[in-house]
């Protein structure tokens, strides 16, 4: 039994530097691929579907990100990607396109993969049909350590509240 032990243990001995190597080979592959940004979104991420745009009750809310709601700023919401996120819109079936920053959660009817403000709304021609068909694309992720520049709005003040 004390022979069966011994040797049991140095088998196990020889295959741990094995596994061991086998284990950190597969993390190196699997940090090496994939083309993600510091905020795991890959930049030219692409997704179809309905957008929509907020509603008047909702000025001066606070959106999931903590900033307040207003119609003037390019903003969205989105239910996954981060929060900074800038994402261009293209409307389908003309071809208008805006660029927002994700800044909040939703939408949550099923569809529907946006929810844009009312000036980003304006910009692809959807306050008068209220919801239609876009092509999102990711177009950088979050600025990690530094705050992004101000999206100039339609009244021209630049003041942001992040």
């Amino acid at each position: 039994m004390y022979s069966f032990s011994v040797f049991s243990t140095s088998v196990m001995m020889r295959r741990t530097p094995l596994f061991a190597l086998l284990v950190c080979l597969g993390l190196m592959v699997a940090c090496a691929t994939g083309t993600a940004s510091r905020s795991g979104v890959a930049s030219g991420m692409t997704e179809r579907g309905e957008a929509s745009y907020y509603a008047d009750k909702f000025v001066g809310r606070q959106t999931a990100s903590g900033d307040v709601y207003t119609h003037r700023k390019l903003t969205a919401a989105h239910r996954t990607l981060p929060f900074g996120t800038r994402v261009r819109v293209t409307r389908l079936d003309n071809g208008k396109q805006v660029t927002v920053r994700i800044n909040d959660r939703g939408p949550f009817k099923r569809g529907r993969i946006i929810d844009l403000s009312k000036s980003a709304a304006e910009r692809i021609d959807l306050v008068l049909d209220g919801v239609a068909d876009v092509k999102i694309e990711v177009m950088s992720g979050t600025n990690s350590g530094s705050s992004p520049e101000p999206e100039p709005d339609r009244t021209g003040d630049s003041s942001t509240s992040w």
